[in-house]
């Protein structure tokens, strides 16, 4: 009897049980789905469970989860912002030792990249895909009006070329800006701001949104996007300008190397090889771009923390791109993450136009002073705090609501500056 039952545990020990893995992602990396058969086929005990939702949702609800410990979900998506945060409040599993096993190397992300998803030295989350910003501009239509694209724009320029082809009799704007009211909309204009020598906050905390150069960068913003912009501006997000921009309805985007792919891309898009690509407009500074990463990362709180990392490593590899691209297309191969990506000879010839523009505005990153001042904290387009998300979503609001004509652009920054003040006093930044 005791000699079957030790032989019945045996069996049991030996015999690999199923194991299913709840995935939370934004839109943008839904490709994966597509494409989890393959996963499966090397890890056929783990099932992955999906939940895919619009970022601010996302962000919400994760932040949430996390921190009441629910397990809800064994893989994230999260971004630069998030990751040094929440790694200080120790809610994600770090993943250096993990990731320096096998043939994974983690040396090949974009340097600046992996930085950003870095906490003291450590590697709390791995990048699906990386961006930078750059001018984005159709080449038929310039040289059709006799201009020329300078090397490096000034944002002055740039606005002179806008009202040059701003063209709303055939519904054709001068060029799409984001103006919508959440605080990823306004990722192009604080990098505005911040090459127009202005700030959120000086080095002691001090709120800087009302002083001349924000205000300046910010009217300059407002008053091109109501001149030479699309229509609804103060309702544009990402996937507005980008769908402008794919059915030819603008002349210029100023917005993530991210969608160089989609744009180039003929299942979507229908000004492939119209386009060309410039540096982010400058005025003070040498260069203006932004860094961001949808990356994804394990919760300490997941339930199933090996078979997260197996999906998170099979998502993030060498491998995932050759798959990807294989059949899904070249084109629109997660961009910004691995430099062994920009090698690859299929990759080289579809991402011709854009590759080397947009491996330039990474290299061009600063994280620790994107601007003319310095910073307390690191990162471009966010303020490095966890009130941000709230803060920049009321300041992105009264910015939209300018962009709509509803207020004047020194109102919506005199709000601005009022909540900038409340979090401050609140959080206990200033000495």
């Amino acid at each position: 009897m005791l000699t079957s039952l030790v032989l019945g545990a045996a069996a049991c020990a030996g015999k690999e049980q199923d194991t299913t893995i709840t995935v939370a992602s934004v839109d943008f990396t839904r490709d994966m789905k597509k494409l989890v058969d393959d996963f499966q086929r090397i890890h056929p005990h783990t099932r992955v469970k999906f939940d895919f939702l619009p970022e601010s949702v996302l962000r919400n609800r994760l932040s949430k989860g996390i921190a009441n410990e629910d397990g809800a979900y064994d893989v994230v998506s999260i971004g630069p912002w998030e990751a040094p945060i929440w790694a200080s409040r120790g809610w994600l599993t770090r993943l250096d030792v993990l990731a320096s096993q096998g043939d994974y190397d983690v040396q090949d992300f974009v340097p600046v990249v992996r930085t950003a998803l870095s906490y003291r030295g450590g590697l709390y989350a791995v990048p699906y895909y990386g961006e930078s910003s750059f001018l984005m501009y159709r080449k038929d239509l310039f040289a059709k009006a006799g201009l020329t694209m300078p090397e490096r724009p000034t944002w002055q320029q740039v606005a002179e070329l806008a009202a040059e082809l701003d063209d709303p009799r055939h519904g054709t704007a001068g060029i799409c800006l984001r103006g919508g009211p959440v605080w990823l909309d306004l990722l192009p204009l604080n990098t505005v701001i911040l090459t127009f020598g202005g700030r959120w906050f000086d080095e002691r905390w001090n709120p800087q949104l009302t002083s001349p150069e924000t205000k300046r960068a910010v009217q300059f913003y407002v008053d091109l996007v109501r001149s030479s912009g699309e229509s609804r501006a103060s309702e544009a997000g990402p996937a507005q300008c980008q769908a402008a921009m794919q059915r030819g309805k603008a002349a210029m985007m100023y917005d993530a190397t991210f969608f160089a792919g989609r744009l180039e891309n003929p299942k979507t898009s229908k000004v492939v090889g119209k386009l060309g690509y410039a540096p982010a407009p400058v005025m003070r500074t040498d260069s203006s771009g932004w860094l961001w990463t949808w990356a994804l990362a394990i919760p300490i709180t997941s339930k199933h923390p090996q078979a997260a990392w197996d999906f998170v490593s099979w998502a993030t590899s060498k491998r995932y791109v050759k798959l990807y691209g294989e059949r899904l297309g070249w084109v629109a191969v997660p961009p910004g993450s691995r430099l062994s990506t920009y090698r690859l000879p299929p990759y080289k010839k579809a991402a011709k136009a854009f590759l080397r523009p947009t491996l330039n505005a990474l290299n061009a990153v600063n994280l620790t002073r994107p601007g003319l001042h310095k910073q307390p904290w690191t990162g471009t387009s966010y303020v490095g705090i966890p009130e941000y998300a709230g803060l920049g979503g009321r300041v992105a609001k009264e910015i939209s609501a300018a962009i709509a004509g509803r207020q004047s652009v020194d109102e919506a920054l005199a709000k601005a500056q009022l909540f900038a003040n409340d979090v401050v006093e609140g959080g206990g930044y200033r000495d």
